[in-house]
């Protein structure tokens, strides 16, 4: 007999139920069903039988997470497979798909290959390593995505850069459409991109002597960077069009880029988007700028608001946390991005579930079921018999205070130190095995 686990004293959540009271029975690695009382009852004094009383809180599918950075392999001083997937695991998720902006890049399906197995050995999350768009990043070489099967990379990407070659990226699209490979795009022109670098930079050196200057130049890089968006996405979406492909757009930040895709929807372009908790919580100029960079950068509130109700609306496909672990010593010089992998569910449970009264079913919708769909993933991201039992116990009533060095990532930067944030992860399950516990 398979090892039998019984969940029990708990309120059961996924896109589609809602129910208190409430049991999960867990048959090896896979959910057997949902006892009613009588059976809870029964199985309670069964010493064959396992338990984990949830004493009142929520059960949800596990996270998925469609975009984060484990660094490894060669940046690893940053994060490597191990302690991503502790963070993964602290923070609810189940299975995360990587980005192959690593030292070397991963640009081949042997290399994507070899991290899914680092994180299976390791046991505390799925990885799922997406491919570069070009090899190596050159920007000219995509020969390689001719062999990669869509079950093993199910996503390419250039994350971190753009394809700059519009000619060739329309080619790499085209291949990946007859793969059936969602292509996601890091929309940025990297010529603005360029021009703004240099402003960053003066606003570092700057920081000490002159902050309100620090500040001036941030926004002025800022400005630019949010053009550089706007144009890329609209470049990318008609390519995408051309090429018949699934586009999906990495860290959407702007208004303009909202109103790009829902068009594009429209015109018949299959197009999906994700945004990241970080741009619903903060906008410019309200947080400590500088430590605070990060690619797409923080918005004006026109833009977070747009965020926060594409989101609402169901318009964006998923929440993907763009979790970029750094040294601190990288944060100091200006490296763009932080940990966020950890915080995600607060975050979203407190602005989108408590300040603009989202049910929590839909924040599960964006975080499980939606991601679940978009990967293929047909067994995750519902409380359903016979899916995975790969699950996340919340209390969405819990307040907490934020401390990076509490992270299980190496990265312990965070631009919510010291933060209140609601909900808070008590356990995480990967295949009926318990892999964290508060």
């Amino acid at each position: 007999m398979k090892d039998l686990l019984l969940i029990y004293n708990a309120r059961l959540i996924d896109s589609n139920i809602d129910r208190k009271n409430s049991a999960i029975l867990i048959s090896g690695s896979k959910i057997a069903g949902f006892p009613e009382k009588a059976a809870v009852k029964e199985m309670l004094s069964d010493d064959k039988v396992s338990k984990f009383n949830a004493q009142g809180a929520t059960v949800m599918p596990s996270f998925i997470d469609t975009h984060a950075h484990f660094r490894d392999p060669g940046l690893t001083q940053k994060e490597d497979i191990i302690t991503g997937s502790m963070a993964a695991a602290a923070g609810g998720y189940g299975t995360v798909v990587l980005m192959p902006n690593t030292n070397p890049v991963v640009s081949s399906q042997k290399m994507a290959e070899e991290n899914n197995c680092k994180a299976k050995e390791a046991g505390f999350c799925n990885v799922i390593q997406s491919v570069s768009i070009t090899k190596d990043f050159d920007g000219k070489t995509i020969d390689h995505l001719n062999s990669l099967n869509a079950k093993v990379v199910p996503l390419i990407t250039e994350d971190g850069k753009e394809v700059m070659d519009s000619s060739l990226m329309l080619k790499a699209m085209e291949i990946a459409a007859k793969k059936k490979i969602i292509v996601s795009c890091h929309c940025e022109d990297p010529f603005l991109a360029a021009s703004a670098r240099p402003l960053r930079q003066e606003a570092l050196k700057s920081m000490k002597s002159n902050p309100a200057k620090a500040v001036k130049l941030l926004q002025e890089a800022d400005e630019i960077l949010s053009c550089a968006e706007d144009t890329a996405t609209d470049r990318n979406l008609r390519l995408a069009k051309t090429a018949g492909c699934h586009i999906h757009l990495c860290h959407v930040s702007t208004e303009h880029c909202i109103k790009s895709a829902e068009l594009a929807k429209n015109d018949g372009v299959n197009v999906t988007y994700e945004i990241t908790p970080h741009h619903i919580y903060f906008e410019s100029g309200k947080a400590p700028a500088i430590f605070n960079i990060v690619n797409p950068p923080l918005r004006k509130k026109s833009d977070r608001d747009a965020l926060i109700k594409a989101l609402i609306d169901s318009k964006a496909c998923c929440i993907g946390t763009d979790h970029a672990p750094h040294t601190m010593e990288d944060k100091k010089n200006g490296a763009p991005g932080f940990s966020g992998i950890e915080t995600a569910f607060a975050v979203c449970n407190t602005i989108l579930c408590r300040e603009n009264k989202m049910p929590l079913k839909q924040l599960s919708a964006l975080m499980s079921r939606n991601p679940a769909q978009l990967l293929g993933l047909k067994t995750k991201g519902l409380l359903e018999e016979g899916f995975d039992a790969d699950l996340v116990v919340v209390d969405t009533e819990k307040q907490w205070t934020v401390c990076g060095e509490e992270f299980a990532s190496k990265g312990k930067f965070t631009p919510l130190e010291g933060k209140k944030l609601t909900g808070q992860v008590i356990a995480t399950f990967l295949n009926g095995k318990i892999v964290f516990q508060a």
